[in-house]
């Protein structure tokens, strides 16, 4: 089986099963869902949820977040982990937002991944669910699964993310990524992993 046909397959399955996914970060504009991506790193979306109602009701915009103190920031959002870097980057990145973009979040990929604590993954994220531009976050989740389903054997995010982007339809492209991660979630993950039970891998196993 050829990986377009592989591709076809999962699409396929993901679309009944996940028909509209949403992202589950808790946001009300691109400045939220860009510090809630920042603070899901290494972090699990069920938490971020739990800190960023506290975090947005004393700061929503740049303007009101520039006004608190990192240590502030830190003390609201230590449960996330990584909390002094996410918090010095949340305050940076407001002030660079006020600074350089009229404090409005910006709509290319060069000049989000310019701020502080905003790398390629992030910048993905905010782009495909911000402002509806295409792109494909690649994390864990996704990375893990594009192996197991033979949709490639890239090394890292980055080479993976290359890989899927050939294999599926652009216009498709910020819903699947979006698929991938409920699925993996749900039915396929990282430990006690059973391929007999999960029905993509199966499915592949079946007709490799």
């Amino acid at each position: 089986m050829t990986k377009k046909e592989r591709a076809k397959i999962v699409q396929r399955i993901l679309n009944k099963l996940f028909p509209n996914p949403q992202i589950p970060l808790k946001h009300s504009d691109p400045y939220t869902l860009l510090i809630a991506v920042l603070l899901s790193a290494q972090c699990t979306d069920a938490r971020v949820n739990l800190v960023t109602p506290k975090l947005f009701a004393k700061a929503s915009t740049p303007e009101e977040m520039v006004k608190l103190t990192i240590p502030e920031i830190q003390e609201i959002i230590r449960t996330c982990g990584l909390s002094t870097a996410k918090s010095r980057a949340i305050w940076k990145l407001s002030k660079d937002l006020l600074d350089r973009h009229k404090g409005k979040v910006p709509k290319t990929f060069q000049a989000l991944e310019a701020l502080p604590g905003v790398g390629h993954k992030t910048a993905s994220v905010v782009m495909t669910q911000a402002f509806s531009k295409p792109a494909f976050p690649v994390d864990t989740h996704i990375h893990r699964c594009a192996h197991r389903w033979g949709l490639s054997r890239g090394k890292n995010v980055v080479e993976t993310e290359r890989d899927l982007k050939r294999l599926f339809p652009r216009s498709s492209w910020n819903k699947l990524h979006l698929q991938m991660i409920y699925f993996a979630r749900k039915y396929c993950p990282a430990r006690g992993h059973d391929e007999k039970r999960c029905q993509i891998c199966k499915l592949l196993i079946i007709n490799s």
